[in-house]
């Protein structure tokens, strides 16, 4: 679980960001969250878009996807989220306490 320092410095890390995952009309298949899983072992921090024709509701589409990768939902904002996950070893990103 982030602290709110931890979820502030990430929102900040996130910024610079461009999505690299997107949820179409399909919703969330097989093929959205093989895609999120390689993304998020391998960058740690990703932004991801919900498409405007997307059925599902964001913050219900952006916590799932976030349980299915087991990752943590840092924020959303419009049909935008950033998740994290922390590689065990060699992460790129330092945490504050």
């Amino acid at each position: 679980m982030l602290t709110g320092k931890q979820k502030k410095y990430l929102k900040q890390l996130a910024m610079e960001l461009a999505p690299v995952v997107q949820i179409g009309k399909n919703g969330l298949d097989d093929a959205v969250i093989d895609s999120t899983l390689k993304a998020i072992n391998k960058r740690e921090l990703i932004k991801v878009k919900l498409n405007q024709n997307t059925a599902e509701e964001t913050e219900t589409a952006l916590t799932a996807l976030a349980l299915a990768v087991e990752a943590e939902l840092v924020q959303i904002i419009g049909k935008n989220g950033v998740l994290f996950k922390q590689k065990e070893k060699d992460s790129r990103i330092e945490l504050p306490q």
